[in-house]
Formats: C-alpha cells, structure tokens, sequence
C-alpha cells in the first residue's frame, strides 16, 4: 500500500506533471502529507495488521489533506477501506487507486470522494451508485480493470462519465456487465483525448457519441472483431489520429464485417496481429482503405500455429482499392515467421506505397526460412517508391 506526500513527487500521466512539492520547512510552511511506503506480499499477517492499523493512526491524526492514497489489497484486509474512504473523502482526497482480490465489493462510500481527478479501480464489483450520487465533476482520469458492474450496469458509467466534463482519459479493461442481457449504453465525453478499450465478450454495448476531443484510442477485443456492431464502434473512432487495434482469437466461421467509416485525420495505426487466418489480415486491409493520410503503420504478429489461409497476392490485390496507402511513408514490422503470407503482405506494400521511405523488418524466435533467403527474396520485390529502404533489424527484442 502506498500514499503520497506533498515532498515527493505527484504521480501524473506525463513527465512533465511531476513537480516536487515543498517539504517540511520549505519556504511556504506548509504542511506534510502522509509519507509512501511498500509492504511486500511476503509480510506477516501480524506484520500486516500493525501496518494497516498505522495508516488509521495516519488518517485519524493527520489533519491535513491527502492528495493521493493507493492501495493493494488482498480481501481478508480489504474491509477497512470503507472507513479510509469516509475519511479521505473529508480530506478532499484527488486520486485514488485501488486494488483488490477478485470479487471484492467494493463499499459506496468510494462515491463520496467527489473531488477525485483521478479514479482507478481494479478487482473489484462496484456496488450500485447512491440515491443523490452527483458523480466526480473534477475527475480527468478513470481506469477500470477486471471490474465487475450490476445487472444492466452500463447506466453506472453513464453517470459516472456524462457529468465528468474534464474527463481526458478512459480505460476500460475487462470490465464485466453482470446479468444475461446487455442494454445499450453511451460514452459521452466531450473532452476525452486517449480512450483505452479492451474486452473478451461479444458485445459490451457501449456506443461513443460526442468524442470530438479525441486524439488517440487503444482497442484490444476478440470476438467482438466480427460482431455486428463492431464497425459501429469504430465510427465513433474517425476523429482519432493514433489508433491501436490489438486482436485475439477469432472463429474461423465468423464473418468479417466491411469497415465503411473513413478516418481521416488517422495519422499513426498500430496493430497487433496474426497472419494465419483471414479475419485479422482483412481488418488489416479495411483499416488501410479507411485511412487516406496514413502515414505511419506498425505491426507487431504473432504467428503461433500453421497457416489456415493463404492470402496471396491475388487475394490481397482483389482488397486493394485505389488511393490506398496514398501518404504511407513508414512501416514496422516486428516479430514475422517469414510465413507466406507475411512475405504476400510486404510485397503488396512495397509494390503499392508510393510515398514508403522506410520498411523496417524485426523476425521473432521460430522463422520458416532462414535470414539470408528471406532477404534475398524481399529486394527482388518491385517498389512502388524510388526512396524505399529495407532495414533489417534481426530478432524482436520485446517480443512477447
């Protein structure tokens, strides 16, 4: 468990927010806030309870406000956190992250802290929101992960998000909707910049309207790829200039649905892939259709079992659209097998990009050919542009 004082640094999304604040004694006199500490997991069970019960001494005598209070814990511990939460809901607490054992339920006084800027939340069920909740008007980040919501829970986020108008960052990871039936719910948030959505389920529900101040957006869904609504999702997406599209298994019966929005202002597209079915390397080849000004591409494939389709060139041509990779000037590509049809897939863009200067090449631990007779086949590839480079970075160093 740990919490911060006014004399270290603050944690903050960016480097730049992290200022030291004056210490005991500094020129303003201001006072202290409680210190940081770690207690490793290995502690004693007597160990633990003489240092959970130093942080009530802390919360009870210190008189000050608490900016920041994390905490770890595991269930047979957690119980104290509604009474810290009452407290530091009086001491104007402004971020607060917590973590638990799965399943925790998580008491609603967590509600009270109404001057949070920044909520995390992991491991744990939360509870129904409060007759005369007036939700978080301060609050500029939320992070939720393995978290589970009520039956028809969606409406909780809509009251926790709608009335945020300062809310800059949403990550919603695994987040579990209890109950057989998922009711549609919307994302509203005006002022939403980065927006990280990760989920194994069919369909969430959840619907984005009104991100206009949105710039960049991580995804990482599996079935729900070829869900009917998918490509509903991704329209409340086009505004974005980053964006990153991670994808699981897919059943090899599903269908794939056309991606028909445009992203426009999509300057930077990350992917994260696998060659050996058709499904993700149609996604591939939708989003590039849907960005006109593209001009990075990234992909990061792993490739782990034998090949179930062989997209060659003749499949990948007959996707090809005129425009497509007009802008494209880099692409990376890391952790490739050298399988057929990674190879169809660099020689489509080599022979496509007009504007490519870079292609940057990284292979993961198995490869089907050796380094020396892949190479040799990439440079007999016809290219589209005069200033493109093959650069040859040998094995993938943060491969999985």
């Amino acid at each position: 468990m740990s919490s911060t004082t006014s004399s270290r640094a603050s944690a903050s999304a960016t480097p730049s927010a992290r200022r030291r604040s004056p210490a005991p004694g500094d020129a303003d006199g201001r006072r202290s806030r409680p210190s940081t500490s770690t207690f490793p997991a290995s502690d004693t069970t007597r160990a633990r309870r003489r240092r959970w019960g130093a942080v009530d001494c802390i919360l009870l005598r210190f008189p000050g406000s608490v900016r920041r209070f994390c905490a770890n814990l595991d269930n047979a511990y957690a119980g104290r956190i509604h009474d810290w939460l009452r407290v530091l809901s009086r001491r104007g607490i402004e971020i607060l992250d917590l973590k638990f054992g799965y399943g925790f339920a998580l008491p609603s006084s967590v509600f009270s802290c109404s001057r949070l800027t920044s909520l995390t939340l992991s491991s744990c069920a939360i509870p129904l929101l409060p007759l005369g909740f007036v939700a978080f008007p301060e609050l500029r980040r939320l992070t939720l992960v393995y978290v589970q919501l009520q039956e028809y829970g969606g409406y909780q986020l809509e009251e926790i998000i709608d009335p945020s108008p300062l809310l800059e960052y949403l990550s919603l990871i695994s987040v579990l909707i209890r109950g057989d039936y998922i009711r549609k719910w919307v994302i509203r948030a005006p002022n939403l910049r980065r927006l990280v959505a990760c989920s194994d389920y069919d369909d969430d529900g959840w619907i984005l309207k009104k991100l206009t101040s949105l710039r960049c957006a991580e995804i990482a869904f599996t079935v729900f790829l070829v869900h009917r609504n998918f490509a509903k999702f991704l329209s409340g997406l086009v505004q974005v200039t980053e964006l990153s599209v991670a994808t699981g298994y897919i059943p090899s019966s599903a269908k794939m649905p056309e991606i028909l929005c445009t992203f426009d202002n999509l300057k930077s597209l990350m992917l994260e892939v696998h060659f050996y079915k058709q499904h993700p390397i149609m996604l591939t080849l939708y989003l590039l259709k849907s960005a006109p000004n593209l001009e990075e591409l990234k992909l990061k494939i792993y490739d782990e079992e034998e090949l179930e389709f062989e997209a060659n060139g003749e499949f990948l041509n007959a996707l090809w659209a005129d425009g497509m990779c007009a802008n494209l000037q880099v692409v990376q590509m890391s952790g490739i097998h050298w399988l057929p049809n990674e190879m169809s897939f660099i020689e489509l863009i080599l022979s496509k990009a007009r504007r490519l200067h870079t292609l940057s090449i990284s292979h993961s631990e198995e490869i089907v050919m050796s380094n020396e007779d892949a190479l040799n086949e990439l440079l007999r590839y016809r290219r589209a542009s005069t200033e493109a480079q093959i650069l040859f970075k040998g094995k993938t160093k943060d491969y999985y």
